[in-house]
């Protein structure tokens, strides 16, 4: 069973940053791709980033693109997501994901339903 443990959520001021993180356990963690994606209140959970298991390719919504940057270190078991220029629209629970199966070593994933095991959730709050 695949375990994923976020943290690094928190209050910003608009323009700030946070840097989350999520530390994946259970099995083999580079042969897969993961991904990042949030949910706002009242709102459907919508992809945020994702990154392919080599570590060379990653894709973004275009909401974010240009202030967050997704990255892994396969070493440590760990998914990042660096999150710059934060706007109060960023404000979410955010989740770290993996999927089920082995992925291409360039393949990102981008739909919620290709993803299969989901951490608890961060907080990232985002105030104007």
């Amino acid at each position: 069973q695949v375990q994923l443990v976020e943290s690094g959520g928190g209050l910003v001021q608009a323009g700030g940053s946070l840097r989350l993180s999520c530390a994946a356990s259970g099995r083999t963690f580079s042969r897969y791709a993961m991904g990042w994606f949030r949910q706002a209140p009242g709102k459907e959970r919508e992809f945020v980033a994702g990154i392919s298991w080599n570590g060379r390719n990653t894709y973004y919504a275009d909401s974010v693109k240009g202030r967050f940057t997704i990255s892994r270190d396969n070493a440590k078991n760990t998914v990042y997501l660096q999150m710059n220029s934060l706007k109060p629209e960023d404000t979410a629970v955010y989740y770290c994901a993996a999927p089920n199966s082995p992925t291409a070593a360039w393949a990102i994933p981008i739909g919620r339903y290709e993803y299969d095991f989901w951490g608890q959730g961060t907080q990232v709050t985002v105030s104007s």
